[in-house]
C-alpha cells in the first residue's frame, strides 16, 4: 500500500493574519490637555503654577488656529469641559479651575459651572480658594526713540512675581517677549541688561500701565502670522486675564495738523537746502514730505521719532513698495534722509550720539532700497497703477484724468483676456 501522506498537523483552525497596525489618529488638543493634566496635578500645586500651565494650553489652541477661526480658545474650552464632565476626575477638575482662571470672558461662565458641578463628587485643588494676585507697583522704561518699551508688573498673593512685557513699535505695536520672574526683577533691570541704549526704569500708575499692555495685547492679535514667540504665546492668555479689563477705546488717528506740517517741511528745508537752486530745493522738499507721510502712518510714537529700525522699514520694505521717485529724488535721497532723522530727533531732543545709530543704519539698509526699489514684484498695486499711468503721461494729482486712465486700463484687459480666452458659442 502506498504510504500516507496523510496531513498536515492541525494548528488550531484556520490560518491567523497578524492585525494590520493602522496608525493612530493624532489626540484632539483636548485631549492632550487632559492627558497633561493627570500628569501635572498632583495635589500640591500652586495657583501661578496651575495659570501658567492653563495658559500655555490656550496659548497653543490660539497659535495653531488658522486664520478663519474665530474663537480657538473658546472651542478648546468647551471641548475639556465635554472630556472633564463625561469622565470626571480629580485632574479633570483641576484642569477646568485652572481654564477658568485665565479663559476670555466668554468662557468663565460655563468653565464656572463646570467647577461647580464636578465639585460635588471630587476634591477641589487646594489652590482653588486661594486669593487672586493684584497688582501692587508697576514701572516703565523706554529706549531713547521710544521704539521699545518694557513694562514690569509687580503681584502679591500666594506667589509674588512680576509680569514683564516687552513691546517694540517698529513695524506696529507688537508685545516681543512676556515673562514671570521674581517680585524683584524690576528694581534689578538696569544691572541684567546688555544692550548701551539707555532705558531709564521709572515708576508708573498700575492702571495705566494695564491698559498699555492691554492696547497692545490687542495690537498684537491683529497680526498675521500670528506670533509665534514661545514665551508669549505660553504667557498670552495670562497677561490677557491681568489686563483684560483696563483694555483702553481704540485711539482715533490724529492726523498732523497742516500748520504743523507747513512749519516742519519750512524749518527742515531751511536748514537742509544748501543748494541755491530751486529746483534742488523742491526736490528735497517732496523727500521730507515722503519722510513725514512714513513717520505719520508707520511710527505710534510720533512722526519724528525715528530709530533704527523704522530707518530700516522705511528704506527696504515701505519707500520700494509705496513711492515712486524720480531720478532727482533718488540721487537726494541717501543724504537728504540723514539730515532729516538728524532734524527730526533733534527737535525731539534726542542726544546726538542716540542720533547716530539711526543715520547709520539709513547707510546700512541704502543697497537693500536700491535692489528692492528696482524690482517690479515688489510694489504694491498701488504703485504700479501710479507708475502706468505716469508712463502714460498721465498726472496722478489730476482725479478725473486718472478715472478715466483706470477705465481704460479696465477696458484693455478685458480685451487681451477675451483675446487668449475667445468666448465658446454653443452651436
Amino acid at each position: 500500500m502506498p504510504k500516507s501522506r496523510g496531513r498536515r498537523k492541525s494548528s488550531g483552525g484556520k490560518k491567523q493574519h497578524k492585525p494590520v497596525r493602522r496608525s493612530p489618529l493624532p489626540l484632539r488638543l483636548s485631549d492632550q490637555v487632559m492627558r497633561d493634566a493627570r500628569r501635572h496635578f498632583d495635589g500640591n500645586d500652586e495657583l501661578l503654577t496651575a495659570e501658567a500651565w492653563a495658559s500655555s494650553w490656550l496659548g497653543r489652541a490660539w497659535s495653531d488656529a488658522p486664520l478663519t477661526e474665530r474663537e480657538p480658545e473658546q472651542r478648546l474650552c468647551l471641548e475639556v469641559t465635554g472630556r472633564a464632565s463625561t469622565t470626571p476626575s480629580p485632574a479633570g477638575l483641576a484642569a477646568v479651575a485652572a481654564l477658568e482662571r485665565v479663559a476670555p470672558g466668554d468662557s468663565r461662565p460655563i468653565l464656572a459651572g463646570t467647577v461647580a458641578i464636578l465639585a460635588e463628587t471630587q476634591p477641589l485643588p487646594t489652590w482653588h480658594a486661594a486669593a487672586g494676585h493684584r497688582p501692587v507697583r508697576a514701572w516703565r522704561a523706554v529706549d531713547v526713540w521710544d521704539s521699545e518699551r518694557v513694562l514690569f508688573i509687580a503681584y502679591d498673593g500666594p506667589t509674588p512675581h512680576t509680569l514683564m512685557a516687552q513691546i517694540i513699535e517698529t513695524g506696529g505695536t507688537m508685545v516681543d517677549k512676556l515673562s514671570l520672574l521674581l517680585p524683584d526683577a524690576a528694581t534689578a533691570w538696569s544691572g541684567v541688561r546688555d544692550d548701551d541704549t539707555p532705558m531709564p526704569l521709572t515708576d508708573q500708575d498700575v492702571t495705566t500701565t494695564l491698559a498699555d499692555l492691554a492696547g497692545a495685547l490687542h495690537m498684537t492679535d491683529m497680526t498675521w502670522p500670528r506670533h509665534d514667540d514661545e514665551d508669549f504665546v505660553e504667557l498670552r492668555a495670562l497677561a490677557w486675564a491681568r489686563c483684560r479689563d483696563h483694555l483702553p477705546d481704540w485711539p482715533e488717528h490724529e492726523p498732523l495738523p497742516d500748520t504743523e506740517r507747513t512749519h516742519l517741511l519750512n524749518a527742515f528745508t531751511t536748514t537742509a537746502t544748501y543748494h541755491t537752486d530751486p529746483e534742488t530745493a523742491d526736490t528735497i522738499r517732496s523727500l521730507a514730505q515722503l519722510f513725514l507721510d512714513y513717520g505719520e502712518g508707520y511710527i505710534t510714537a510720533g512722526p519724528l521719532a525715528w530709530s533704527p529700525g523704522h530707518a530700516a522699514l522705511f528704506l527696504a520694505d515701505w519707500l520700494p513698495r509705496k513711492a515712486v521717485l524720480d531720478h532727482d529724488q533718488r540721487t537726494l535721497l541717501p543724504d537728504t534722509l540723514k539730515q532729516w532723522v538728524h532734524f527730526a530727533l533733534t527737535e525731539r531732543g534726542v542726544e546726538p550720539r542716540w542720533i547716530t545709530p539711526v543715520t547709520d543704519a539709513a547707510d546700512l539698509y541704502l543697497p537693500d532700497f536700491q535692489d528692492a526699489f528696482d524690482d517690479h514684484t515688489a510694489w504694491g498695486p498701488a504703485k504700479q497703477i501710479v507708475t502706468l499711468l505716469t508712463s502714460r503721461g498721465i498726472d496722478p494729482t489730476d482725479q478725473d484724468a486718472v478715472n478715466n486712465a483706470i477705465r481704460t486700463l479696465n477696458a484693455e484687459q478685458l480685451a487681451r483676456q477675451l483675446t487668449q480666452h475667445p468666448p465658446i458659442h454653443n452651436s
